[in-house]
């Protein structure tokens, strides 16, 4: 099953035939909403509020653990991930599309992984994740390529057929929030090789590689970054973008969901091989 993460603005799905919602507590916390589960172009979906329905968790308090864990039990494989971002890259605009296949990690104090050898949680079930869990191994998941290939060339041919002017590939760096980041940051973040900065892509993007999942995310640029533009960064401007892109965003889902073939032929799901010490 696919499941969607829509981001700041994006609380719900366009068109979603709603089949039910589930509560659900995991053993790393309760997910940051309840599970939508419904029929997209006659196929089975979950969706998840990333900031809860409500939009009442900042950046650096999502339960993210929480989040990817609930989407294993309900039997996602792949997950869709929607967010806002600030642009870097001076080619980019406000509105633009981004569909990353890189990031930088600038957060602090984030649960970042499952597998914390002697102290992870005993979990039960057959699965490789849970046996890593439950005997307490240490695992080093390869980021060498964090976005799965396959869901990103899709992604490409869907905004290719929509004709949605789009970035194919950008470097994500995300930052601890909820502050929007300095004008010094920013400069050290183009050094750096970012495209565009966010405060949620980290941990998703290697949470859903130690579950063995395929992710893929794309952004839409709210705004220039601090000091790009000279003018003051404010949240309405982003909640403003994501709703002015709201009907983009539902077509994309819709033929991304259309296009998404049943079987995962991406090297994902064998991301735990090797990687236990």
């Amino acid at each position: 099953m696919l499941g969607i993460i829509g981001g700041s603005g994006l609380y719900s799905l366009e068109n979603l035939t709603i089949l039910k919602e589930i509560e659900i507590n995991t053993p790393f916390g309760k997910p940051s909403s309840p599970i939508v589960i419904g029929k997209l172009e006659e196929k089975e979906v979950a969706f998840m509020s990333r900031h809860g329905k409500d939009h009442s968790l900042p950046p650096h308090l999502v339960p993210y653990r929480a989040n990817f864990w609930a989407f294993k039990e309900v039997g996602v494989s792949r997950v869709l991930a929607i967010s806002a971002v600030g642009g870097i890259k001076n080619t980019l605009r406000a509105g633009d599309f981004v569909i990353i296949n890189d990031f930088l990690d600038f957060t602090k104090k984030r649960d970042n992984t499952y597998y914390e050898g002697k102290f992870s949680c005993r979990i039960e079930g057959k699965d490789k994740v849970s046996e890593l869990l439950r005997n307490g191994k240490v695992v080093h998941v390869d980021v060498s390529d964090p976005y799965c290939p396959e869901m990103r060339k899709i992604l490409k041919e869907v905004m290719t057929r929509l004709s949605i002017p789009y970035h194919y590939g950008g470097v994500y760096a995300c930052t601890e929030g909820p502050r929007f980041e300095s004008v010094a940051e920013i400069k050290m973040l183009k050094v750096l090789g970012a495209d565009v900065v966010g405060m949620t892509g980290y941990p998703e993007v290697v949470l859903a590689r130690e579950l063995t999942m395929c992710y893929v995310s794309i952004c839409v640029v709210a705004n220039p970054a601090a000091g790009i533009s000279g003018k003051k960064l404010t949240s309405e401007e982003v909640i403003e973008m994501m709703s002015l892109k709201e009907k983009e965003i539902g077509l994309i889902v819709r033929e991304f969901v259309k296009l998404l073939p049943k079987s995962r032929s991406c090297s994902c799901k064998e991301t735990l091989e090797g990687a236990e010490v």
